[in-house]
Protein backbone atom coordinates (compact mmCIF):
# COMPACT_ATOMS: atom_id res chain seq x y z
CA UNK A 1 0.00 0.00 0.00
CA UNK A 2 1.36 3.42 -0.93
CA UNK A 3 1.89 6.01 1.80
CA UNK A 4 -0.85 8.36 0.60
CA UNK A 5 -3.35 5.50 0.46
CA UNK A 6 -2.37 4.32 3.92
CA UNK A 7 -2.59 7.83 5.36
CA UNK A 8 -5.98 8.42 3.70
CA UNK A 9 -7.38 5.21 5.16
CA UNK A 10 -6.21 6.12 8.67
CA UNK A 11 -7.31 9.76 8.41
CA UNK A 12 -10.83 8.64 7.53
CA UNK A 13 -10.78 6.04 10.32
CA UNK A 14 -9.96 8.83 12.77
CA UNK A 15 -12.75 11.03 11.41
CA UNK A 16 -15.29 8.22 11.70
CA UNK A 17 -14.15 7.41 15.24
CA UNK A 18 -14.46 11.05 16.30
CA UNK A 19 -17.98 11.36 14.93
CA UNK A 20 -19.24 8.38 16.91
CA UNK A 21 -19.55 10.86 19.78
CA UNK A 22 -18.86 14.16 18.00
CA UNK A 23 -17.51 15.69 21.19
CA UNK A 24 -14.42 17.93 21.26
CA UNK A 25 -13.70 16.82 24.85
CA UNK A 26 -13.61 13.08 24.18
CA UNK A 27 -10.18 11.46 24.67
CA UNK A 28 -8.29 10.13 21.69
CA UNK A 29 -8.15 6.34 21.56
CA UNK A 30 -5.39 5.72 19.07
CA UNK A 31 -5.52 2.04 18.01
CA UNK A 32 -1.98 1.93 16.60
CA UNK A 33 1.33 1.16 18.35
CA UNK A 34 2.88 4.36 19.79
CA UNK A 35 6.14 3.98 17.85
CA UNK A 36 4.48 3.49 14.45
CA UNK A 37 3.86 5.80 11.50
CA UNK A 38 0.22 4.72 11.64
CA UNK A 39 -0.01 6.06 15.20
CA UNK A 40 1.26 9.45 14.01
CA UNK A 41 -1.20 9.51 11.10
CA UNK A 42 -4.14 8.78 13.42
CA UNK A 43 -2.99 11.34 16.00
CA UNK A 44 -2.41 13.97 13.32
CA UNK A 45 -5.92 13.68 11.95
CA UNK A 46 -7.51 13.47 15.39
CA UNK A 47 -5.91 16.81 16.27
CA UNK A 48 -7.19 18.28 13.00
CA UNK A 49 -10.69 16.89 13.53
CA UNK A 50 -11.06 18.27 17.05
CA UNK A 51 -9.72 21.63 15.89
CA UNK A 52 -12.14 21.65 12.94
CA UNK A 53 -15.05 21.46 15.40
CA UNK A 54 -13.52 24.00 17.78
CA UNK A 55 -13.31 26.40 14.83
CA UNK A 56 -17.03 25.79 14.20
CA UNK A 57 -17.95 26.41 17.83
CA UNK A 58 -16.00 29.65 18.16
CA UNK A 59 -17.88 31.12 15.18
CA UNK A 60 -21.19 30.96 17.00
CA UNK A 61 -22.27 34.67 17.10
CA UNK A 62 -23.94 34.08 20.50
CA UNK A 63 -20.97 32.41 22.15
CA UNK A 64 -20.05 33.63 25.62
CA UNK A 65 -16.86 35.77 25.36
CA UNK A 66 -15.19 33.88 28.20
CA UNK A 67 -15.95 30.58 26.48
CA UNK A 68 -14.65 31.98 23.19
CA UNK A 69 -11.35 32.93 24.81
CA UNK A 70 -11.06 29.47 26.34
CA UNK A 71 -11.59 27.88 22.92
CA UNK A 72 -9.11 30.27 21.30
CA UNK A 73 -6.49 29.08 23.81
CA UNK A 74 -7.34 25.47 22.91
CA UNK A 75 -6.96 26.25 19.21
CA UNK A 76 -3.55 27.83 19.85
CA UNK A 77 -2.42 24.70 21.69
CA UNK A 78 -3.91 22.50 18.96
CA UNK A 79 -1.93 24.38 16.32
CA UNK A 80 1.26 23.70 18.26
CA UNK A 81 0.36 20.02 18.69
CA UNK A 82 -0.40 19.79 14.97
CA UNK A 83 2.98 21.29 14.08
CA UNK A 84 4.81 18.99 16.50
CA UNK A 85 3.10 15.92 15.03
CA UNK A 86 3.93 16.96 11.46
CA UNK A 87 7.56 17.30 12.50
CA UNK A 88 7.50 13.83 14.06
CA UNK A 89 6.20 12.44 10.76
CA UNK A 90 8.97 14.21 8.86
CA UNK A 91 11.49 12.75 11.31
CA UNK A 92 10.20 9.30 10.37
CA UNK A 93 10.85 10.00 6.68
CA UNK A 94 14.24 11.58 7.36
CA UNK A 95 15.25 8.39 9.14
CA UNK A 96 13.71 6.21 6.43
CA UNK A 97 15.73 7.91 3.69
CA UNK A 98 18.88 8.68 5.69
CA UNK A 99 21.05 6.34 3.61
CA UNK A 100 19.81 7.55 0.21
CA UNK A 101 22.48 9.37 -1.77
CA UNK A 102 21.09 12.35 -3.65
CA UNK A 103 21.85 12.21 -7.36
CA UNK A 104 23.70 15.05 -9.09
CA UNK A 105 21.17 17.75 -9.81
CA UNK A 106 18.72 16.49 -7.18
CA UNK A 107 16.27 19.18 -6.14
CA UNK A 108 14.49 20.10 -2.96
CA UNK A 109 10.70 20.11 -2.85
CA UNK A 110 8.64 23.17 -1.94
CA UNK A 111 7.25 21.33 1.09
CA UNK A 112 8.23 18.26 3.07
CA UNK A 113 6.33 14.96 2.81
CA UNK A 114 4.69 15.49 6.20
CA UNK A 115 3.38 18.94 5.35
CA UNK A 116 1.89 17.52 2.16
CA UNK A 117 0.27 14.81 4.30
CA UNK A 118 -1.00 17.56 6.59
CA UNK A 119 -2.89 18.97 3.59
CA UNK A 120 -4.23 15.48 2.85
CA UNK A 121 -5.56 15.20 6.40
CA UNK A 122 -7.42 18.51 6.08
CA UNK A 123 -8.73 17.42 2.70
CA UNK A 124 -10.18 14.27 4.29
CA UNK A 125 -12.08 16.50 6.72
CA UNK A 126 -13.33 18.75 3.94
CA UNK A 127 -14.61 15.79 1.96
CA UNK A 128 -16.30 14.22 4.99
CA UNK A 129 -18.12 17.40 5.94
CA UNK A 130 -18.99 18.38 2.38
CA UNK A 131 -20.51 14.92 1.97
CA UNK A 132 -22.58 15.56 5.09
CA UNK A 133 -23.87 18.76 3.51
CA UNK A 134 -24.78 16.86 0.34
CA UNK A 135 -27.15 14.71 2.40
CA UNK A 136 -29.16 17.63 3.75
CA UNK A 137 -32.79 17.82 2.65
CA UNK A 138 -33.24 21.54 3.30
CA UNK A 139 -30.82 22.85 0.66
CA UNK A 140 -32.16 24.89 -2.21
CA UNK A 141 -31.52 23.39 -5.67
CA UNK A 142 -28.95 26.12 -6.32
CA UNK A 143 -27.08 25.47 -3.07
CA UNK A 144 -27.21 21.72 -3.59
CA UNK A 145 -25.65 22.14 -7.06
CA UNK A 146 -22.93 24.33 -5.53
CA UNK A 147 -22.19 21.75 -2.83
CA UNK A 148 -22.08 18.93 -5.39
CA UNK A 149 -19.57 20.86 -7.50
CA UNK A 150 -17.39 21.58 -4.47
CA UNK A 151 -17.49 17.90 -3.54
CA UNK A 152 -16.43 16.94 -7.06
CA UNK A 153 -13.50 19.36 -6.95
CA UNK A 154 -12.41 18.08 -3.53
CA UNK A 155 -12.36 14.53 -4.92
CA UNK A 156 -10.18 15.73 -7.78
CA UNK A 157 -7.86 17.45 -5.30
CA UNK A 158 -7.62 14.19 -3.36
CA UNK A 159 -6.53 12.27 -6.46
CA UNK A 160 -3.99 14.92 -7.44
CA UNK A 161 -2.53 15.39 -3.97
CA UNK A 162 -2.27 11.65 -3.31
CA UNK A 163 -0.43 11.17 -6.60
CA UNK A 164 1.91 14.08 -5.84
CA UNK A 165 2.73 12.74 -2.35
CA UNK A 166 3.58 9.26 -3.61
CA UNK A 167 5.62 10.70 -6.49
CA UNK A 168 7.56 12.91 -4.07
CA UNK A 169 8.38 9.98 -1.78
CA UNK A 170 9.45 7.88 -4.78
CA UNK A 171 11.73 10.66 -6.03
CA UNK A 172 13.31 11.03 -2.59
CA UNK A 173 13.82 7.26 -2.39
CA UNK A 174 15.48 7.31 -5.83
CA UNK A 175 17.68 10.31 -4.97
CA UNK A 176 16.02 12.61 -7.51
CA UNK A 177 14.87 14.89 -4.71
CA UNK A 178 16.14 15.29 -1.19
CA UNK A 179 14.56 16.20 2.13
CA UNK A 180 15.49 19.32 4.01
CA UNK A 181 13.24 20.06 6.94
CA UNK A 182 12.96 23.38 8.74
CA UNK A 183 11.30 23.57 12.12
CA UNK A 184 8.31 25.90 12.17
CA UNK A 185 9.84 27.98 14.97
CA UNK A 186 6.49 29.32 16.14
CA UNK A 187 6.94 32.31 18.43
CA UNK A 188 3.50 33.08 19.83
CA UNK A 189 3.52 30.23 22.37
CA UNK A 190 7.05 30.98 23.61
CA UNK A 191 7.03 33.26 26.67
CA UNK A 192 10.57 34.37 25.79
CA UNK A 193 9.77 35.30 22.18
CA UNK A 194 6.21 36.66 22.24
CA UNK A 195 6.58 40.39 23.12
CA UNK A 196 3.15 40.48 24.79
CA UNK A 197 4.24 37.67 27.13
CA UNK A 198 7.82 38.69 27.89
CA UNK A 199 6.75 42.33 28.12
CA UNK A 200 4.53 41.46 31.08
CA UNK A 201 7.56 40.28 33.03
CA UNK A 202 9.34 43.61 32.44
CA UNK A 203 6.53 45.73 33.88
Amino acid sequence: MKIAEKAWKIFNESIRDYHKKDDVDQPVRNPYPPDSLEHLFYLKNWIDTVQWHLEDIIRDPDIDPVKALEIKRRIDKSNQDRTDTVEYIDSYFLNLFKDVQALPGAKINTESPAWALDRLSILALKLYHMDEERKRKDLSPEKKAEVEEKYRILQEQYRDLSTAIDELLTEIEEGKKYMKVYKQMKMYNDPELNPVLYGRKNK
